[in-house]
């Protein structure tokens, strides 16, 4: 059964060199000990307050959902010619470690949520260039226009994923107009251990890359197992309305496919986390194996 949730924001984490706090929310069920952590980077331009379908469901269902608001953020209305804007994607990927690294300060913030984190169980999560930033964490690495991957972002302490609608390859799969502003567009996900599951629209056309909706499948087909990848037939790019509740720039409208998209997360990550877990089979065959089914799974 859902438990009531707790949400708080903003939780503010001192952060030298960004040239602001990081501002995040926290959302957690009321009751309950040894909660797993999500750790949730927002699409371009969206906020902490955002992605309630997801959020508010996972709570509900025993995780602790950490949003950080990135400064591309149009809540924060960065400056186009602030000189910190050709490294967002960088200080992104530095918002969501220094979550991991204050979480003491957030359990301190939260009322009633000291002591009950489970540290041991972190996820990183993400929808399009949320997803990107999250992949780095799993183990992708941006090439260098010289075609080198960069440095190694991983961290450690995250054991799992979710990639909701995340960008695939660079280079030639890119539009011009993309490739002259986003460099940083160009994963390699050959060290992308980490278990994900990677959620696709086959209906999602993206106007950065020359390809079709199958560019959203190369964060699966493209890094080492054991991954899992939910293609969902006729979800455009906000997946049926993952981004909120009634939000105008949803064009795929899908309540069911939201639900099935929170389900089978919540049920993938436990299955992870959890060794003797039955949930991801049992949601995988109610959800995904019927023969009127909307989606398809598969795995490696």
């Amino acid at each position: 059964m859902p438990t009531p949730v707790i949400s708080l924001r903003p939780v503010l984490l001192p952060a030298p060199g960004r040239g602001a706090d990081l501002h995040v929310r926290v959302s957690a069920p009321a009751t309950g000990g040894e909660l797993p952590i999500i750790v949730f980077a927002h699409g371009f331009g969206a906020s902490m307050d955002e992605y309630d379908p997801l959020v508010g469901y996972w709570a509900a269902h025993g995780f602790v959902v950490i949003q950080p608001t990135h400064l591309d953020s149009r809540t924060l209305g960065l400056a186009p010619d602030d000189p910190r804007q050709p490294e967002i994607w960088r200080i992104r990927i530095d918002d969501l470690k220094r979550v991991l690294d204050q979480l003491d300060l957030i359990e301190e913030s939260v009322p009633g949520l000291a002591g009950r984190l489970d540290r041991s169980r972190i996820a990183a999560a993400g929808h399009s260039w949320g997803g990107q930033t999250a992949s780095t964490l799993l183990g992708a690495r941006v090439l260098g226009a010289d075609g080198v991957p960069g440095e190694d972002l991983s961290d450690p302490r995250i054991s799992a994923g979710v990639l909701l609608a995340t960008a695939g390859t660079g280079g030639a799969d890119l539009t011009p107009f993309a490739a002259e502003h986003f460099p940083f567009m160009s994963p390699s996900f050959a060290g992308m251990t980490t278990p994900a599951l990677v959620v696709a629209g086959d209906k999602d056309q993206s106007a950065l890359s020359v390809r079709g909706p199958d560019w959203f499948t190369d964060p699966y087909h493209l890094s080492p197992g054991p991954k899992s990848l939910l293609t969902l037939s006729g979800a455009e790019h906000s997946l049926g309305g993952i981004n909120g509740y009634a939000v105008t720039s949803t064009t795929d409208e899908s309540p069911e496919r939201v639900d099935l998209i929170r389900r089978l997360a919540t049920a993938y990550l436990r299955s992870v986390w959890y060794s003797t877990d039955r949930g991801w089979a049992a949601a995988s065959a109610e959800l995904v194996d019927g023969p009127d089914s909307q989606a398809r799974i598969e795995s490696k």
